[in-house]
């Protein structure tokens, strides 16, 4: 079977096709569930559970404003079908488009794994245990993402675990959890499962959770974790063994740590080593991640790559942002586009919310860079006083000869929208000083949050 362009997976690379692929032979590959990792195991059902932890943990926060509430209970099963019987529906309605809208008349939707057998050709196995096809093609999309890592501990293999992909569809909330990992996904795990009423242990590698986060949220983050949780700190897992329903966790200094739920949170990998792409003369980085050019080519002739197969930050918005620079150079073939990669944020949603843009100061020291910072806390501003928050901030890194901001980061309420204008000015060049009296401000709003971060740095 020949094509004019083959897509490898539903997430963002299902958005590449519009009416002026039309005129195609398109092939789409899909192994599994329609929507890609967001939609389904990601960052859309994630968010959905956090905001339900949030209301949940309210109660414990609200007697410091003088309001006593209480906690009557937390439904989990109906937490977790409001969530999936939303989003379910979308990817099956997804699988459904491709397959049936008159709309696609051009595509071929190929249920079943693919794999590289040489330059732009691939087997794929149907899912349904047909004979294996080969599909060739002028050009390939890799859009196949990623998946959790499973470590190769002693014991594993006999116990029941999960990851980020199956947790959140469990049958009933555990007693007890443990979360091995201290990034990402394990803080936002442990908030959503500890603010249902779940024990939570995390166990961290690390000196600190967030470890990649500028030092100073990242010290706060785990000052504040280690209040909620219990948190080990600097030790690796040494063997695992199961007792009935009760996982035990044995660490490298010797103590143990039990609970029914095993959540393994220790990172991604992409999937290039399952499509085979080095048969297809296609190159990987050390890390598993297909390279790619500023305009998203790979090393072969033909075949580009989006998304988090080949993306380092491995985020949604950076996959949509890759997905339409491919799209323009799909249809643009001499007129292309380079990604933009200069300002890529992201956020933590767990308890507090974190935010992130741009160098930390660590980086930008290792770096060379001339840089000064400052410092707000919600505490200093009136809505922090109407919050009582005594621990979130805002940080902030800045050329002093310039004022163009080179970094910011917030830990505290509604981290992920406040950073946002700080985001803006840095992908527009708009500076510190004229950001900060160059316009109104709405007091008092949490933006003014902001608006004193900038006031504070020291600028030439």
């Amino acid at each position: 079977m020949h094509f004019d362009l083959v897509i490898i997976g539903t997430g963002s690379g299902n958005s590449l096709l519009d009416p002026r692929f039309a005129g195609l032979k398109v092939a789409i590959v899909e192994r599994g569930v329609f929507g890609g990792t967001c939609l389904n195991v990601g960052c859309i059902p994630t968010k959905m559970f956090v905001h339900a932890a949030d209301t949940a943990r309210t109660p414990s926060l609200s007697s410091r404003l003088g309001v006593d509430e209480t906690l009557d209970a937390v439904r989990w099963s109906d937490v977790r079908d409001r969530i999936f019987g939303r989003i379910d529906p979308i990817a099956a309605g997804g699988r459904e488009y491709r397959l049936h809208h008159g709309d696609n008349s051009h595509v071929t939707v190929l249920e079943g794994e693919a794999r590289f057998t040489g330059e732009r050709e691939l087997e794929v196995t149907p899912n349904d245990g047909g004979p294996a096809l080969t599909v060739t093609a002028d050009r390939i999309v890799l859009a196949a993402g990623g998946r959790a890592v499973v470590p190769d501990w002693p014991g594993l293999s006999g116990v029941d675990f999960h990851t980020s992909d199956t947790v959140m569809r469990l049958d009933e909330l555990p007693a007890r959890m443990v979360i091995v990992g201290g990034g990402f996904i394990a803080a936002e795990f442990a908030h959503v499962f500890s603010a249902f009423g779940v024990e939570v242990t995390i166990v961290v590698r690390g000196g600190r959770l967030l470890r990649h986060e500028d030092t100073d949220i990242s010290t706060r983050f785990t000052e504040l974790a280690q209040e909620r949780w219990d948190v080990r700190l600097g030790r690796t897992v040494a063997r695992v063994s199961a007792d009935g329903p009760v996982k035990r966790v044995e660490l490298d200094n010797g103590d143990a740590v039990e609970a029914e739920v095993l959540l393994l949170a220790v990172g991604r990998v992409p999937n290039s080593d399952q499509l085979a792409v080095a048969k297809g003369g296609i190159e990987v980085a050390a890390s598993g991640h297909v390279v790619v050019d500023a305009f998203q080519r790979t090393t072969a002739e033909g075949v580009w790559a989006l998304g988090d197969i080949s993306s380092p930050w491995e985020l949604k918005h950076v996959a949509n942002h890759e997905q339409r620079v491919v799209q323009h150079n799909l249809l643009n073939p001499d007129d292309l586009r380079e990604s933009d990669h200069r300002f890529v944020p992201h956020a933590v949603f767990t308890a507090p919310q974190i935010a992130s843009v741009g160098l930390t100061e660590q980086q930008a020291a290792e770096q060379g860079r001339a840089f000064v910072t400052s410092k707000q806390d919600y505490a200093g501003i009136a809505y922090g006083w109407a919050m009582e928050d005594t621990t979130g901030f805002a940080k902030l890194l800045a050329d002093p000869a310039t004022g163009q901001l080179i970094g910011a980061h917030i830990i505290g309420p509604q981290a992920p929208s406040l950073i946002q204008p700080l985001i803006q000015a840095m992908s527009f060049g708009l500076g510190a000083r004229e950001m900060a009296r160059g316009q109104y401000w709405t007091h008092p709003g949490m933006p003014e949050l902001v608006e004193n971060a900038l006031l504070n740095l020291p600028l030439d």
